[in-house]
């Protein structure tokens, strides 16, 4: 009989425990979810790489993300995030589905972004209708003119004193051809500067904002004929449709190049050359001056159908990215201008403690309408095909430029009618 109430006391007091334990363990904290892995996809050199993972490794290292570089192929899903060189773009206007707006993403992530704080700019291809942004505008430039001092010293030219015209620069290529140099000048990028950007400079872009082609009127057939007899005088060289060119610059086999401003930070270390920057040239024949040049470059992208945690932490990303110190950071690193108010204040003043001008020369030519118009002939695949191939006829002696940009912008509406969907800047 004791034995018995012994085994009722046990099981009494196990009664009262086990519900005591059960609370115990109900009110202990949860353990942490790790952040879920996620992925930036690109498709840079190997320099440019390296510095990008420089940035993903900060990133990782400060918020405990696991963010992870992946190369950028064409035609397979978007990652969560997507770095696209202007270039790149059409995949986004021909695959519209495949792709979520920033905006929309940062703001199911809690955390939307302040539009304000954008330099406009940078907006170009980045917002959509109502100003919202589709994409950030990481990396983005405006053409510009290198030249080697050294070079102009070689031919008894004032480095200080770079042309301001492209008349000007006529007589300056002249005698630097004197003093040796086979190749007075190059261009990187010939549809960006010298289709779109000169059309904007000279006051008459070379599209509407609804996408239509208007780049054969008589300021541009006049400059491209003009290109047409420097390559004939030996004065231009023309190396690739892309950014072949300033490697040759780099290499001081060319005395000046026009391309993206960004690239100052790749002609650092270029053996014999003291670089020079000055605003792209104009031609001060066109009815009312020289008017403002275009920026454009490298976005990010989101990828749609991923999962929510992976879209926290590009939001996490994103914020991270538009910080001062990381502004400055990508300005060091890349040369791209900055993308805020604040981070533009940050990067003019420590860059400036070098010497470099680039960022100054480059803001005073966007001259706030850096943006405008939004649709661009170098971001649309077809059309600037068309564009290179009548180009390189002209600058090959083989067709006279009106007959080349009149078929070009003939052509290339005929793409875009086909196909409207290529008209638009953004693809929301």
């Amino acid at each position: 009989m004791l034995q018995g109430f012994r085994l009722l006391a046990i099981a009494a007091s196990l009664a009262c425990a086990l519900p005591a334990a059960h609370a115990a363990k109900a009110a202990r904290p949860a353990a942490p979810v790790a952040p879920l892995p996620f992925e930036l996809a690109h498709n840079l050199g190997p320099a440019g790489e390296a510095a990008l993972q420089a940035l993903v490794d900060r990133f990782n290292g400060e918020t405990g993300s696991q963010l992870k570089l992946t190369r950028l192929e064409s035609g397979e899903r978007p990652a969560a995030l997507n770095l696209l060189r202007r270039y790149d773009v059409s995949d986004v206007l021909a695959q519209p589905t495949a792709f979520v707006p920033l905006h929309a993403m940062m703001t199911k992530a809690g955390q939307p972004l302040k539009m304000g704080a954008l330099y406009g700019d940078l907006k170009a291809g980045a917002v959509d209708a109502k100003g919202r942004l589709v994409a950030l505008p990481m990396l983005y430039s405006t053409p510009v003119l290198f030249y080697n001092k050294n070079a102009f010293r070689k031919a008894g030219l004032n480095p200080e004193a770079p042309p301001r015209t492209w008349f000007e620069m006529q007589g300056m290529l002249d005698k630097l051809q004197s003093a040796g140099y086979s190749c007075p000048y190059t261009t990187s990028w010939p549809v960006w500067v010298h289709i779109d950007n000169v059309s904007a400079v000279s006051g008459v872009p070379a599209a509407t904002d609804k996408g239509q082609m208007t780049f054969n009127g008589l300021p541009q057939v006049k400059h491209v004929a003009m290109m047409a007899t420097w390559s004939k005088a030996g004065y231009f060289k023309l190396f690739g449709r892309r950014n072949e060119a300033s490697q040759r610059f780099h290499d001081g086999e060319c005395a000046t190049i026009t391309t993206d401003s960004r690239e100052h930070i790749d002609f650092q270390d270029a053996k014999g050359v003291e670089l020079g920057v000055a605003p792209l040239p104009y031609h001060d024949d066109v009815y009312g001056g020289r008017q403002s040049s275009l920026a454009d470059g490298v976005s990010l992208w989101v990828g749609a159908g991923r999962p929510a945690g992976e879209y926290k932490q590009a939001a996490k990303f994103v914020n991270f990215l538009l910080s001062p110190d990381i502004q400055v950071e990508i300005v060091r690193l890349y040369g791209g201008l900055p993308m805020t108010a604040a981070a533009r204040s940050a990067a003019r003043s420590r860059i400036l403690q070098d010497g470099d001008r680039t960022l100054e020369i480059a803001y005073a030519s966007l001259n706030g309408n850096g943006s405008k118009p939004a649709v661009r002939v170098a971001n649309i695949d077809p059309v600037r095909l068309i564009a290179n191939e009548e180009l390189e006829a002209v600058w090959k002696g083989l067709k006279p430029a009106k007959e080349a940009l009149d078929i070009s912008v003939g052509r290339g509406n005929s793409v875009l009618d086909a196909k409207p969907g290529l008209k638009k800047a953004q693809p929301f």
